[in-house]
């Protein structure tokens, strides 16, 4: 199950603690504009090709799961990346604050369901790495959860949190060994970027709708945030389920990365599509030449 990261500058390294100043949010390595977006646009067909053969293999599962501050680019980056792949074999799911039912079980249940099958890839806007993020940064959301071993915010301590990264290893373990290959991608945008797309919502009526005044609000927890983004780096980027940072203060590097990064991937996994044995393709001849010989067919 060991996989090296090929893309090891953009990748948080398993097992080595992580700071988010190891990173640089401005990093294109160089990479012109006009040539990312080229070879953005290569990836985006060579994706499509890897779908329909992942999908006619129909052994394996694909997750790519989406964190970032807001205004990283989540969504625009599924939209540019995913764009040319069949709808059909590709699911979206958008995570937002937990409903009465979801807090009725446990943190997984919500996102778990939602899993993609076999053949299929499923994208995560957010997932259950909310539960070691906002909520360790906002530890009341976790009092909201009716946890047995927790009746006060005492509870909520180091070892609270060791045994979530180590929960999240868990599952990702099992998914990975039963079929699901997992790309996470942390789209990490610097604090002033953030800013200046916060103002362009404002300045730009066609953007308006994107502003809201909690993110603003949040930007006040930026410290807080950036450690927790660290700590969940640290903890649970793992060789069977890496942690990818991506460089988010310009756009098109972060698309031609994610694009890359998949491509890459998937491209080293055996998926072939079904071949047919000679008793098939016998059968299959005969079918072609009655749909020749019979002219109503």
């Amino acid at each position: 199950m060991k996989k090296i990261c090929k893309n090891a500058h953009l990748c948080a390294k398993p097992g080595k603690k992580c700071s988010i100043t190891d990173f640089d949010t401005e990093y294109t390595g160089n990479l012109k504009k006009d040539d990312a977006k080229k070879l953005l646009d290569e990836n985006i067909k060579e994706l499509a090709k890897l779908q329909d053969k992942l999908y006619a293999d129909n052994r394996y599962a694909v997750l790519l799961i989406f964190q970032a501050m807001d205004a990283a680019g989540k969504d625009g980056t599924i939209k540019h990346v995913m764009t040319g792949i069949n709808p059909q074999g590709c699911q979206v799911f958008n995570f937002k604050q937990p409903s009465a039912e979801e807090l009725d079980h446990d943190y997984f249940w919500r996102t778990y369901k939602c899993l993609p099958e076999r053949g299929r890839i499923g994208i995560f806007n957010r997932s259950y790495y909310e539960e070691v993020l906002v909520a360790k940064v906002h530890p009341e959301i976790i009092l909201k959860q009716n946890l047995p071993c927790v009746t006060s915010a005492d509870d909520i301590d180091n070892d609270f949190w060791e045994r979530r990264y180590r929960q999240i290893n868990d599952i990702e373990r099992h998914l990975v060994e039963n079929g699901t290959i997992i790309f996470k991608f942390f789209l990490n945008v610097s604090k002033d970027q953030q800013k200046r797309r916060f103002l362009r919502r404002i300045e730009d009526e066609t953007r308006n709708w994107k502003f809201s005044m909690t993110d603003v609000q949040e930007r006040r927890f930026w410290d807080n945030y950036m450690d927790a983004y660290a700590d969940m780096l640290t903890n649970t980027s793992t060789e069977y389920a890496p942690w990818h940072v991506i460089p988010a203060d310009n756009k098109w590097f972060m698309r031609f990365a994610v694009g890359k990064i998949i491509v890459e991937r998937l491209s080293e996994l055996d998926i072939q599509y079904p071949k047919v044995d000679d008793d098939g393709r016998k059968k299959l001849q005969e079918e072609k030449e009655m749909l020749l010989n019979n002219k109503d067919a």
